[in-house]
């Protein structure tokens, strides 16, 4: 397609650039991770939290309301936007996590995965026909490296962080996270702190606290989803949820 095509062109191909160097398409997916349920991860010295909002219908399974998968045994992974699209993606995280064992004989690096699951979300901003990946992505592990926290973008670029957040609460978690993190904090510390994260931005929304929460320790480098009962007992024990 002509570098020269109408201006509505620029938001209809993900190939073209705007007059002011900017790919639509791809901004278009982030306002989709922009309103979605807000997940949110933090490292601390004893391991990784990893926290989601559930929204689940009335008449829903709940167990089939999904923001925090396993991708392996010591790496997890929150998501927010099209679920659909990081169905796809976890499944291929998966692949990638179970080909690194076979090949190597070892669990793959976070970081690894990560890129690599950024190198399918960046093919497809530059193919004719095509459309960005409507999801961003919180991966968290503990690898030989150490414990590893890193947010993926719909154009396929990534970062690390201390602690994070992604979805329509991202700025109150944020706030939130600012003030109170450090990275000395226990895991339980951590946890309670990703408790009140979620709630407080369920609350600024008018939303009852529906949360999950998925650690992993250092010392395990197993991934662990905290019960239903757990998280409620953090809720009370913060005072939230009134």
């Amino acid at each position: 397609m002509s570098v020269f095509a109408a201006p509505g062109a620029y938001d209809r191909a993900i190939t073209v650039f705007s007059p002011d160097g900017r790919l639509f398409q791809v901004e278009y997916a982030m306002e989709l991770v922009n309103r979605g349920a807000t997940i949110l991860g933090i490292r601390c010295s004893e391991g990784i939290v990893l926290g989601a909002e559930e929204t689940v219908e009335p008449l829903e399974d709940a167990e089939y309301s999904w923001k925090i998968f396993k991708v392996d045994e010591h790496v997890g992974a929150a998501i927010v936007g099209l679920s659909s699209d990081a169905r796809i993606l976890i499944d291929q995280a998966r692949v990638y996590a179970q080909s690194n064992r076979l090949t190597y004989d070892e669990p793959i690096d976070v970081e690894v995965v990560t890129k690599r699951i950024c190198d399918i979300k960046q093919l497809y901003t530059q193919h004719a026909g095509v459309r960005p990946f409507g999801v961003s992505m919180i991966f968290g592990g503990v690898d030989k490296a150490g414990n590893r926290l890193l947010g993926t973008h719909p154009s396929g670029t990534y970062r690390g962080y201390k602690a994070t957040a992604l979805g329509a609460g991202r700025e109150t978690v944020l706030s939130i996270l600012k003030e109170e993190y450090r990275e000395d904090m226990t895991l339980e510390d951590a946890t309670k702190l990703a408790v009140k994260c979620l709630a407080k931005a369920l609350e600024a929304r008018q939303l009852p606290p529906r949360i999950k929460i998925a650690v992993i320790s250092s010392a395990t480098k197993k991934m662990e989803m905290l019960g239903d009962d757990r998280i409620e007992s953090y809720v009370k024990e913060l005072g939230l949820g009134k």
